[in-house]
């Protein structure tokens, strides 16, 4: 009765490879959905497959079933049949959207397609900006290959001579930086014809600028990108500092073991032959011939060359509780506020943030952080806070995979500033998004909290949708202050009143929630529950979903990602719906709502229905207390589950299947949940900006 979680994220991905192939998404953003898919899948294999590779080599865990009951080699089997599948859905994608554009006037072309001046524009830029930055490979059967990054491209390089003089090889790492960026717009290019070529193509062009020394009749370049396990590996020396051990640990990961090779289809047997070898991936199931180019996820990168063929990018909100030049502090002490992010503005959090440090009457600020942006406004917030005299203390996660080491340099620089960097508890990331910032008012200090979906991160706040709830509430407040001692001394026992706290309550408060609906239904009374969030595998959930639908309960599912719960499944699931949807925001927010008799509750949390949210990590989950702010919430879920555009269905038998028909109706049209969510929120600031 459960769908594996692996198998479920493909079906995820393949939701945003639809957004490439929907003819009414505009198409340069086509363009980078595929790139989003492409670096989805990339980490997939990275963290997913490794993973699964690391239990077949584990005798006692190689043949223990899975969830959807396979072990992990058939699963690998599965996967990889899917992955060679959606590689040619990927590679035909790619080449309908490349006609597309061409008919818009936009041309990608390869060095065969040069015009004389292009040509000449190109060999200078190789020699002025490519060329310095290239350190070539000869490659020898008997000579092991230096360290390869796997976060890179390469060409791998043929020279053939017809005197049957043996054949050379080489590797060439393609740069990729601000100065030699990975699409190269040609001199001439107007609005109305643009010519773009790729820098592998450029380097193609060059090849006999690099290889000039070597005698040959025939140079050829063929492009290929691997990946390497992205497990973070630490050593249990007591003598070294937990700084020490990451550093080392993200050393180890640079040489980490290779898990898979995707390689252009065009490539000679011998030299795939070679790299194969070299790389320690003979026996992989996971070598997949792809095209011409790789390292797609740059798709995302590409120029903007008509805004026309983008997105309308539309203004974030301002909050109608928020005024202008009006003291944060002062609105939360009246009342509750809610952030829906992209839709309102982000500054909204720094200004709390700003004004807390440059406050009098504040005392302290407290903050888990988890990824932040490059350049951080969070960050710059918090040092100035601290430069001002406030106590600032934070909780900095250092396993956000692939941010770990920006997570570093982060601590570096807030311990500079003198501000306290604490790392949480041995062996259990901190995911909660979380701040008390304390002000002396009159004779004790006033906590003010902000309890969220999605990181301190004013970049992905642009793009990914989050809740953020900001109160002043005294049970809240001082919750929140019980969980920042326990984080600091957690030796101490943690028990909050209001907020829910993984791994400690809130596994339990939910399923207690779910058992009362159960009871309600049984009683013949009116029950339902409505989850939205981005994965649902955490099988006891599951099966207390399952348990909730076979007693009547109605179930309302809107999950983004992965899915192990089968909606619609005759004798388990017959009152359980589920859609997901995938549009221009990154759907990240998470809410549940309990029908509790008529008396609903509502949370939001930072945390998914996953196991190692509810069990391995610290989370916090609030109550919606505020009667407008609950109202709102059910809004947003209705107006999401109305959806009939951008919604698909989790339905096992028609996974993917939009809700919708096409072509849509205008009635359709004006469902689609997140432009409707944008004028929602419009609509109500322009009321309550009328009614002050």
């Amino acid at each position: 009765m459960l769908y594996n979680r692996e198998l479920s994220w493909l079906s995820f991905n393949e939701r945003v490879m639809q957004e490439a192939q929907d003819k009414s998404v505009p198409l340069i953003q086509r363009l980078r959905f595929l790139g989003i898919y492409s670096n989805n899948q990339d980490e997939f294999f990275k963290v997913r497959i490794a993973n699964l590779e690391r239990l077949n080599k584990d005798k006692k865990k190689k043949d223990k079933k899975l969830s959807g009951d396979v072990t992990s080699t058939e699963l690998q089997r599965k996967i990889s049949r899917k992955v060679l599948e959606s590689q040619q859905k990927f590679e035909d994608t790619y080449a309908n959207i490349l006609a597309e554009m061409k008919t818009q006037g936009i041309t990608i072309i390869n060095e065969s397609m040069l015009t004389a001046e292009e040509e000449a524009f190109c060999k200078n830029y190789f020699m002025e900006k490519i060329s310095p930055l290239l350190v070539p490979l000869l490659v020898r059967k008997s000579v092991k290959l230096p360290l390869l990054r796997d976060e890179s491209i390469y060409h791998a390089v043929k020279m053939e001579s017809d005197n049957r003089q043996a054949s050379r090889y080489a590797i060439i790492e393609i740069p990729q930086n601000s100065q030699s960026p990975r699409f190269t717009v040609l001199p001439g290019s107007t609005p109305a014809q643009t010519r773009i070529i790729f820098i592998d193509d450029i380097i193609r062009l060059c090849l006999d600028d690099i290889f000039f020394m070597f005698s040959y009749d025939r140079i050829h370049a063929y492009t290929f990108k691997f990946m390497r396990d992205a497990e973070l590996d630490l050593d249990d020396d007591i003598s070294k500092s937990l700084i020490e051990k990451m550093e080392d640990g993200l050393t180890k990961r640079r040489y980490g073991r290779p898990v898979r090779l995707v390689y252009d289809k065009d490539m000679p047997e011998d030299l795939l032959d070679i790299l194969i070898e070299k790389l320690g991936l003979r026996n992989s199931e996971n070598l997949t011939p792809g095209g011409r180019y790789h390292l797609m996820r740059d798709l995302m990168k590409f120029p903007i060359v008509n805004t026309e063929l983008e997105y309308e990018k539309v203004p974030p909100l301002r909050h109608p509780a928020f005024g202008i030049n009006s003291s944060v502090f002062t609105t939360i002490r009246q009342q509750d506020v809610l952030l829906h992010y992209p839709y309102h503005t982000f500054n909204h959090l720094i200004d709390f943030l700003r004004e807390a440090a440059m406050d009098p009457q504040t005392d302290s600020i407290y903050i888990t952080l988890y990824r932040t942006a490059e350049r951080s406004k969070v960050i710059n917030a918090l040092i100035n806070a601290a430069r001002n005299g406030k106590k600032v203390v934070v909780l900095l996660e250092f396993f956000a995979r692939f941010d770990e080491e920006r997570n570093l340099a982060n601590a570096e620089i807030l311990r500079q500033a003198g501000i306290k960097v604490i790392h949480g508890i041995p062996g259990i990331k901190v995911h909660c998004k979380l701040i008390l910032v304390q002000r002396r008012e009159g004779s004790r200090l006033r906590g003010y909290v902000h309890v969220g979906t999605g990181n301190f991160n004013e970049d992905t706040a642009k793009i990914y949708s989050d809740f953020s709830l900001f109160t002043s509430r005294k049970e809240i407040a001082e919750d929140a202050e019980q969980i920042f001692e326990f984080l600091q001394d957690n030796y101490k026992q943690l028990k909050t009143q209001t907020l829910l706290v993984s791994p400690y309550n809130m596994r339990d408060r939910f399923e207690t929630l779910i058992n009362n609906e159960i009871k309600n239904a049984k009683e013949g009374r009116k029950a339902y529950i409505y989850v939205k969030c981005n994965s649902l595998t955490d099988e006891d959930m599951v099966m207390k979903l399952y348990k909730a639908s076979k007693a009547g309960v109605r179930v309302r599912l809107i999950i983004r990602g992965a899915c192990c719960l089968m909606p619609e499944e005759e004798g388990f699931s017959e009152n359980i719906k589920g859609i997901s949807i995938v549009d221009k925001y990154l759907e990240h927010a998470r809410l549940m709502i309990f029908y509790n008799g008529g008396k609903e509750k509502m949370f939001i949390s930072s945390a998914d229905w996953m196991n190692r949210n509810l069990s391995r990590r610290v989370e916090v989950g609030i109550p919606i207390l505020d009667k407008e702010i609950a109202a709102n919430l059910k809004d947003t879920f209705s107006i999401q589950w109305k959806d009939k555009v951008k919604a698909r269905n989790l339905n096992i038998s028609r996974i993917n299947q939009y809700i919708g028909t096409r072509p849509f109706s205008q009635e359709d049209l004006d469902s689609r949940s997140q432009i409707a969510l944008y004028n929602y929120y419009k609509t109500r600031q322009q009321q309550q900006d009328n009614e002050k």
